[in-house]
């Protein structure tokens, strides 16, 4: 890799490090359930068409490490509940979800990358499934009398999918597929640049 290709790999990552632990920041505090939403996938997904699945999982890992902080420090109360009752299951959780959305959506990218709008689109669709996903399949598996009790009752499987996570699920997919072609044109800016 030149030199120059090297500094704007390092600009463009640091950049979207600074934006994607802005968003998640201000995310902490914007609630349509009992968890946060997650404002940061586009720039994740930004990141991994621009510069690779390794950059998207890099960046995953910057959203998941600001999500853990949330949990710790209280901010995330749903968060803080898991924390409280097991530190390095919650940590695994919030770094691998993370990890594993920007990895996946990189790869889709990758695979689809000589149909931008197509790779852009899937990958939008695939950064919140894996998220969520993982956390609804860790919060069962992991987590299972924490969600009982949250459920109060309900039907679990009622309870993930319209109380724990159907709102925040939707917006957040819904906001990826209206940037998805944002995503291409900043992916198709710097082809040309």
């Amino acid at each position: 890799m030149r030199a120059s290709e090297k500094t704007r790999r390092l600009t463009g990552l640091a950049l979207l490090t600074a934006i994607v632990a802005v968003l998640q920041v201000v995310a902490t505090f914007i609630k349509f359930g009992p968890f946060p939403i997650t404002l940061a996938l586009a720039p994740i997904i930004i990141g991994a068409a621009l510069f690779g699945p390794k950059a998207g999982a890099y960046l995953g890992g910057v959203f998941g490490f600001v999500v853990l902080l949330a949990c710790i420090m209280g901010w995330d109360p749903g968060g803080s509940v898991l924390w409280n009752a097991n530190p390095f299951l919650t940590a695994v959780i919030c770094l691998g979800k993370g990890i594993l959305a920007g990895l996946c959506a990189g790869a889709v990218y990758r695979r689809l990358s000589n149909t931008p709008m197509a790779g852009a689109i899937l990958a939008g669709i695939v950064s919140p499934v894996v998220n969520t996903g993982l956390f609804c399949l860790c919060l069962t598996l992991l987590f299972h009398d924490i969600l009982i009790a949250w459920a109060a009752g309900t039907e679990v499987v009622y309870y993930i999918i319209f109380v724990l996570t159907g709102i925040n699920f939707l917006v957040e997919l819904a906001v990826n597929l209206v940037l998805s072609t944002v995503i291409v044109r900043v992916v198709s800016a710097r082809s040309h640049a």
